[in-house]
C-alpha cells in the first residue's frame, strides 16, 4: 500500500543498487578465483558468468569488457590489501620516512595475497592481462619517482637508476624470491627497508665502476 504523497522509488532504487553491488562483488570474486588458479590467463566474461551462475550479458552489463573486469578485480585486490594507506605514507614530510611507509605497505600487501603468484603467472601468458598489471605496477614506479625527486640527491641517469632499484626491491618478484622457510614476510620487509633507505639517501653508489 502506497502512502499518498510518499514515493517508493528511492527505496526501490536503493534495493536495486544493493543487489547490483552484490552481483558485482560476486563476479569480481569469481574472476579473482579464476586468475589465481593455473590457466588463469583463460579468464573471460563467459568463464566468469559460468563460475558465478549468471549470463554473459550480466557480466558484460557490469564491466563492459574483459579489461573492465580486470580493472575491477585489481581494484578489489588493492582495497582488500589496504593500498589506500599509501596516501598516508606519501603524506609524510620526510622522503625517507615516506619510503619506509611505502615499503611496509607493499610488504604487507604481498604477504596478504599469496594468490598473486597465480595472477602474475597468468599475466606472463596473456597480453591484455600483462598490460593491465604493468599499468598497476607503473603506479608504484611513479610513487617511487616522486620520493626520489623529493629527496633531491640525484638527477638524470642517476635518478633513473635509483627509481629502477627501488622499483625492483619493492616488487612482488623480489618479495617472493626472498621469502622462504628461513625468512618469513616480516623478515623480508626488515631486509628490504634498510636497502631501500640506503638507495634513497644516496649512500648506495648505483653507478658502474671501472
Amino acid at each position: 500500500m502506497n502512502i499518498p504523497g510518499k514515493s517508493s522509488r528511492p527505496y526501490a532504487t536503493e534495493k536495486r543498487d544493493a543487489k547490483a553491488a552484490e552481483t558485482r562483488a560476486r563476479l569480481v570474486a569469481a574472476a579473482l578465483a579464476i586468475l589465481r588458479e593455473p590457466g588463469g590467463h583463460m579468464l573471460s566474461l563467459d568463464a566468469v558468468a559460468k563460475a558465478a551462475g549468471v549470463t554473459r550479458l550480466t557480466v558484460y552489463n557490469q564491466f563492459g569488457s574483459r579489461n573492465g573486469l580486470l580493472e575491477a578485480a585489481f581494484d578489489a585486490v588493492a582495497e582488500q590489501g589496504n593500498l589506500a594507506s599509501l596516501a598516508d605514507a606519501m603524506a609524510m614530510p620526510e622522503p625517507r620516512g615516506a619510503l619506509a611507509g611505502v615499503v611496509r605497505t607493499f610488504c604487507d600487501f604481498w604477504m596478504a595475497h599469496d594468490g598473486l603468484g597465480g595472477i602474475f603467472a597468468a599475466a606472463a601468458q596473456d597480453a591484455e592481462l600483462g598490460a593491465a598489471l604493468a599499468a598497476r605496477n607503473a603506479r608504484r614506479r611513479a610513487l617511487l619517482g616522486v620520493l626520489v625527486d623529493r629527496q633531491g640527491v640525484a638527477a638524470g641517469q642517476a635518478k633513473a637508476d635509483m627509481v629502477d632499484l627501488l622499483f625492483t626491491l619493492t616488487s612482488f618478484a623480489t618479495f617472493s624470491s626472498l621469502r622462504n622457510e628461513q625468512r618469513d614476510g616480516a623478515a623480508v620487509c626488515a631486509l628490504l627497508l634498510p636497502l631501500c633507505d640506503r638507495i634513497l639517501s644516496g649512500a648506495a653508489d648505483t653507478a658502474p665502476s671501472g
